[in-house]
């Protein structure tokens, strides 16, 4: 890929749909097939950075320091499997520091714009609210990827977030949109989940990906050693999946 870095943030204002595990998932995927790619972690609780096996609280400067003081992105820039802006907790006390900035908005694009030619991707993990750091990180974005559980509450989400993109788009970023929705924790047994993606198809169409992320031990096992699912357990079922999405990301990129 030429120039730029795309730069694709992954939210839902519900937790627990497995959005860090997608942005660290998709990024390995997306670097396995030699792209250049950094994850960025806003979510304050900086499970993203833990997922590589880097421990929040031993760090000195975290994206923190980047929103709030200007510091470069590159000094909380670690390289592991891809390459992490690291989160801390301080982040959880942003938005309050934040508040009084002009432009607070669009601190995390300018920050981005530093390294965007040095990666092909950049993913950004959002914390579970649409509060400063998400809106900052759909102002960065030029596509938006949504992993949705598949039962009803959390997809009535969506609602809200698309109520959120499309003030994004009218007063700080036109073009962001979003590039798919994504069923994860897939219990294919059950009747539920079938219902809850042929909801999600009626309602968005061909936004759906056709990937499916299933439910497995995996997920919790890898962030454990510090891991992808795709370095611990390359043949599986979990880094297929996330390998199929990969894919398809990448044909729409080129589409």
């Amino acid at each position: 890929m030429d120039g730029k870095a795309k730069v694709i943030a992954f939210a839902n204002q519900k937790g627990g749909v497995a959005k860090t595990t997608t942005t660290l998932n998709l990024a390995a995927a997306f670097a396995e097939e030699g792209h250049r790619v950094l994850c960025a972690d806003m979510d304050p609780q900086g499970n993203l950075t833990m997922s590589q096996g880097i421990d929040p609280d031993s760090l000195e400067k975290s994206m923190y320091d980047v929103l709030v003081h200007g510091v470069s992105i590159r000094e909380v820039i670690r390289k592991r499997e891809i390459d992490v802006a690291c989160a801390s907790i301080d982040l959880a006390g942003a938005e309050i520091a934040m508040s009084t900035q002009i432009g607070r908005e669009r601190a995390l694009e300018r920050a981005l714009e530093a390294v965007k030619e040095d990666y092909d991707f950049v993913c950004i993990d959002t914390p579970p609210s649409l509060g400063l750091l998400t809106i900052n990180a759909l102002t960065a974005a030029d596509k938006v990827i949504v992993p949705v559980q598949c039962e009803y509450l959390s997809m009535r989400g969506l609602i809200q977030l698309q109520n959120t993109l499309a003030m994004i788009r009218e007063h700080l970023n036109p073009n962001v949109d979003i590039e798919g929705i994504l069923p994860t924790l897939v219990d294919s047994r059950t009747i539920h989940a079938k219902e809850a993606i042929e909801i999600l198809e009626e309602n968005f169409g061909d936004r759906v990906f056709a990937s499916r992320i299933r439910k497995t031990v995996r997920f919790a096992e890898a962030p454990v050693k510090g891991m992808s699912v795709l370095k611990y357990e390359p043949d599986g079922v979990a880094a297929q999946s996330y390998r199929e999405l990969a894919k398809e990301v990448l044909s729409n990129a080129r589409g």
